[in-house]
């Protein structure tokens, strides 16, 4: 993409438009893509590797520049660099229809992986391939994009939800290996089993010296419950270790 500003004909390549309405009046500034959101983050702070120009447009497009009486009545000053950081700030970052259509691309293809990773089929006792739950989540016609700006974790966990109404998934458990001090591991595990249900799986329990260990199979949901347990019950005296992020179910 190349625009020519009307005035002195500089040149702006790779543009990414931020642009803000303010005072009933359009305001955009010409960026470099993928700085953008370096600098909201905070990872990138030096602003004229994020800015183009300091020049602030009515519109980027067509070279046209924002009048100064606009800048003074929306802004209450004509300090290009400080209305620059507000419109960076507050504005809205412009793409393409392409690029759009290719950041939904690629947030729905991060979703159903997530979920593939996350899920199992509870009948079969296996995984689902991330093709099977973009299908899935194409029947569900659900949306990727949306208006919620959550992170692509929370949304996956969100379209789990809409997909155990349409298939058979559930969270896959993870493994744990759970070290507590031998006078206080019965009553931790039979609080465990009574409080947690089929979302607390026993795989195997011994002792080592003075300490039981446990090896369990536990639903994501339960783990900082778990984990909370082991340091309060034990006063620091107890561990627990992820021994794998996910796993099938235990065969009945």
């Amino acid at each position: 993409m190349s625009i020519f500003t009307p005035i002195n004909q500089v040149k702006l390549t790779n543009v990414a438009v931020v642009r803000l309405r303010k005072g009933g009046k359009r305001f955009e500034i010409a960026c470099y893509k993928n700085k953008v959101m370096s600098w909201r983050s905070g990872a990138e702070k030096d602003l004229d590797e994020v800015l183009q120009t300091t020049k602030i447009f009515g519109n980027v497009s067509k070279g046209v520049l924002a009048k100064n009486s606009d800048l003074q009545g929306a802004f209450k000053t004509d300090d290009e660099i400080e209305i620059c950081k507000k419109i960076l700030e507050k504005g809205e970052l412009q793409v393409s229809e392409k690029e759009r259509l290719a950041q939904k691309d690629d947030a729905f293809k991060e979703i159903a992986t997530i979920i593939a990773t996350k899920c199992i089929n509870p009948d079969t006792k296996k995984p689902y391939t991330v093709s099977m739950i973009e299908k899935a989540l194409h029947d569900i016609h659900y949306n990727a994009s949306g208006a919620d700006k959550s992170s692509s974790k929370k949304r996956a966990l969100q379209a789990i939800s809409e997909l155990k109404e349409h298939i058979p998934l559930v969270r896959a458990r993870m493994n744990l290996k759970i070290t507590l001090p031998g006078s206080e591991g019965k009553k931790i595990r039979e609080k465990w089993k009574k409080d947690f249900g089929d979302d607390f799986v026993l795989d195997n329990e011994t002792f080592m010296g003075q300490n039981m260990v446990l090896i369990c199979q536990v639903d994501p949901g339960v783990y900082r419950l778990i984990d909370a347990d082991v340091s309060e019950s034990t006063r620091g005296k107890g561990s627990i270790e992820i021994c794998q992020i996910a796993s099938t179910l235990t065969e009945e």
